[in-house]
């Protein structure tokens, strides 16, 4: 079951990083982030570092074992993962919902 485990993580931690090079390499983004992504490249690269995250906490971290001295680079792969979150949303568009509506003060 382990290796099941680690195969699918596997999968879409590449899955994660291979969104990102496309995207850093052609700005093209999939269709359900299109409407809210401003700059794809900046998208592409928080992919990246998100991708880069998950692999550094998952691998060494967890999926290793209980090992003490591999805590260190597990809390790396969190904070950039942490990272990546922050460089997301900094490649989206300010205010997503639009126009608050009018008060037209009945009621």
């Amino acid at each position: 079951m382990h290796w099941y485990l680690v195969g699918s993580a596997a999968l879409l931690v590449a899955a994660h990083a291979g969104l990102g090079i496309v995207a850093v390499t052609t700005g093209w983004v999939p269709p359900s982030f299109r409407r809210r992504v401003a700059r794809p490249r900046l998208f592409g690269w928080s992919a990246l570092a998100g991708a880069a995250g998950l692999g550094l906490f998952m691998f060494p971290g967890p999926f290793h074992g209980h090992d003490a001295a591999l805590t260190p680079t597990a809390l790396v792969g969190i904070l950039l993962f942490v990272a990546s979150t922050v460089l997301q949303v900094m490649s989206q568009r300010p205010g997503g919902r639009g126009p608050a509506p009018a008060d037209t003060g009945t009621g």
